[in-house]
């Protein structure tokens, strides 16, 4: 007859929580695929083609995200670098993306808000912001790789509750309690 002592269920159920916690597993027991983005531009640290930079058409790249949190009633968006000699940079910030979205399309309009309900912020700067919608990788000539972290929220509310032209902070204050779960795709670009 076999026979399990205490230590051993200590070592089982530590084992358990091992393998669900790699698995995906939330600290309510419950089963969640893992929140990801992804980009049919480029993939994870790779190049972002010239095409969704300042040296091409500068069009935002089509991005797509799975395994949203439960509870996701909508999205928030941004695009940093923070590689950029004066600090980071901010090159998108878009909010009030609806919940029942699964990909923002690829060349996103530079207008204040998208015929989604979705409100684009100001940005290119680290501090002062002047333009609205994507405004792709631009590092300075001859200053190396920069790296371009698009990330996305997934929030418990619909609307942040701001305008249009908010910046990159006034987001993240917005945000602040309300993030379910985040999600991010990184790309690089440079220029001779």
């Amino acid at each position: 007859m076999y026979h399990i002592t205490d230590s051993m269920k200590h070592i089982h159920t530590i084992f358990l929580i091992v393998i669900l916690a790699s698995s995906g597993v939330c600290k309510q027991g419950v089963i969640m695929n893992k929140f990801t983005l992804t980009s049919t531009a480029f993939n994870e640290g790779e190049v972002i083609p010239s095409q969704y930079t300042c040296e091409g058409s500068d069009v935002s790249p089509l991005l797509k995200w799975k395994g949203v949190p439960e509870g996701t009633k909508g999205y928030a968006l941004t695009c940093l670098d923070p590689d950029a000699p004066p600090g980071t940079w901010v090159h998108w910030v878009i909010y009030d993306l609806p919940s029942n979205l699964t990909e923002i399309a690829e060349n996103v309009p530079k207008m204040d808000t998208l015929d989604s309900g979705a409100k684009q912020g100001l940005c290119w700067g680290v501090d002062s912001f002047t333009r609205v919608g994507y405004n792709g990788p631009c590092p300075p000539p001859g200053h190396g790789y920069h790296r371009y972290y698009f990330t996305l929220y997934a929030l418990d509310v619909e609307s942040v509750g701001l305008s249009p032209k908010a910046t990159q902070k006034d987001l993240e204050a917005a945000m602040e309690g309300h993030i379910l779960g985040e999600a991010t795709v990184m790309g690089k670009y440079k220029r001779e």
